[in-house]
C-alpha cells in the first residue's frame, strides 16, 4: 500500500443512510463502496501525490440532519460531496451543494426533479426515475399484469413513481390503483386487492414496516395466490430479503442497476465488496465504488467539470450529459435490470429482464 501523508488529504464528504429510520443496509452497501475505491485511489497514489480521504456523516433519511451535514463538511473544506441512497434527502443535499458552489455526485437516489432548477455543480449516476420505471412498467405489461395495485406511502418519492407507472401502463390499456397505507392496514390491502381484480401488487413503502407485514398478509391470504408481489424500488435485493422465512422474500421482482455480466473490473471490484460486506454485493455498493472513481477523476481535472469526464466503471464507461427534463448532469444510463430471488433458492438472484 502507498503510505502518503494525511496532513495534506482531498477529503471527500459522504452522506450516507447509517442509522433508522434510514435503510441501513443500503447505506452500510453504499458506504463500503466508497470505502473500497477511495483503498484503491490512494494504492494507486491518490489524487496527485494527495491522500483521498472520506469524511462520513449520517443523514438517518432526514433532510434537515443532512443540509446541515453539507455546511459542516464545507466548513472542513472537503473538495467534494458524495453518496446519499434516500432521493428526498439527496434533494436536500444537491440544494445546499448548488448553492455552495460545491461538486456533489448523487450515488443511488432515482428521483428525477433532484434539483429545483439546473444546477451546475450536481451530478448522478444512478438512473432516473422516470427511465427505470418504465422499465419495470414495460416488465409488468410483458408478464401480463395490467390491473395493478400499489400499496403507498406518503412521499414526494412514491408519488413519483405512482405517477410514472400510471403513465406507462395507462398508455397501453393497463391500470393502477393506489391504496393509502397510512389508512389501512395490510388485511384490508388484501381486501383492496381481490375487489380491484389485480394481478400485482407493487410495494411503494418503508422497510422494513410495513413491507414485510404486507408480503406476510398477502402470501398468507388464499384468495391471492395468482397474484404477484413486486417491489420497483429494490428493497429484496439485500440480503435480508432472502433470510425471511418460508422463502416469502424470493418472487418479487425489483429494479436493481447492474449489467447482465460484470467486465474484469465489475468482477474484481465484485470480489472485494464480498469479502468487506460478508454478503452478495447490491448494486447500491457498486454506485458507492463508480462515485469515487469519478470524483477521482474530476479532481484530478484542471477545470474541474462534469462534461469533461469519462471513467471506466464497474458497470460500463461513466459519462455525464444534460437529459431533458433533468437538471442535473446526468450519466445516460446505467444499465438496468428487473430480478428476483429465485424460490427455489432465495440466496440467489436471477434476472428476469435487461434493458
Amino acid at each position: 500500500m502507498t503510505m502518503l501523508p494525511p496532513e495534506t488529504a482531498v477529503r471527500i464528504g459522504a452522506l450516507v443512510p447509517l442509522s433508522r429510520p434510514g435503510w441501513v443496509e443500503a447505506g452500510r452497501h453504499l458506504l463500503a463502496g466508497l470505502e473500497l475505491a477511495v483503498d484503491e485511489v490512494n494504492d494507486a497514489g491518490g489524487i496527485g501525490g494527495r491522500p483521498l480521504e472520506l469524511v462520513v456523516r449520517d443523514t438517518a433519511a432526514d433532510p434537515l440532519k443532512a443540509a446541515a451535514a453539507v455546511d459542516e463538511l464545507a466548513e472542513l473544506g472537503v473538495a467534494a460531496l458524495a453518496g446519499e441512497y434516500h432521493s428526498v434527502v439527496a434533494r436536500a443535499v444537491a440544494a445546499r451543494a448548488d448553492a455552495l458552489g460545491l461538486p456533489y455526485l448523487c450515488s443511488s437516489a432515482v428521483l428525477d426533479a433532484l434539483t429545483e432548477k439546473p444546477a451546475e455543480w450536481v451530478a448522478r449516476i444512478a438512473p432516473a426515475q422516470s427511465h427505470g420505471w418504465r422499465i419495470y412498467a414495460d416488465f409488468l405489461l410483458g408478464a401480463g399484469h395490467e390491473r395493478v395495485v400499489v400499496a403507498a406511502q406518503a412521499s414526494v418519492y412514491w408519488a413519483s413513481g405512482i405517477r410514472i407507472l400510471r403513465e406507462a401502463l395507462g398508455a397501453r390499456g393497463g391500470s393502477v390503483v393506489e391504496v393509502d397505507m397510512g389508512a389501512v392496514d395490510p388485511a384490508k390491502l388484501c381486501d383492496e386487492i381481490v375487489g380491484h381484480q389485480a394481478t400485482a401488487l407493487l410495494l411503494l413503502v418503508g422497510h422494513p414496516e410495513p413491507a414485510l407485514p404486507i408480503v406476510e398478509a398477502v402470501r398468507g391470504d388464499q384468495r391471492l395466490a395468482g397474484v404477484m408481489i413486486g417491489a420497483p424500488a429494490g428493497q429484496p435485493e439485500f440480503a435480508e430479503w432472502a433470510a425471511l422465512p418460508d422463502g416469502e422474500g424470493a418472487g418479487i421482482p425489483f429494479l436493481r442497476y447492474l449489467p447482465e455480466r460484470l467486465g474484469p473490473l465489475g468482477e474484481r471490484v465484485e470480489g472485494a465488496l464480498r469479502e468487506r460486506l460478508g454478503v452478495a454485493p447490491s448494486f447500491v455498493a457498486f454506485e458507492g465504488y463508480d462515485t469515487v472513481a469519478v470524483l477521482a477523476e474530476l479532481l484530478r481535472s484542471p477545470d474541474r467539470t462534469w462534461a469533461g469526464v469519462s471513467v471506466e466503471g464497474t458497470r460500463g464507461v461513466i459519462g455525464f450529459s444534460r437529459a431533458p427534463g433533468i437538471g442535473v448532469w446526468q450519466w445516460v444510463w446505467a444499465p438496468v435490470q428487473v430480478a428476483e430471488r429465485d424460490p427455489a433458492a432465495p440466496d440467489r438472484i436471477r434476472i428476469l429482464h435487461t434493458e
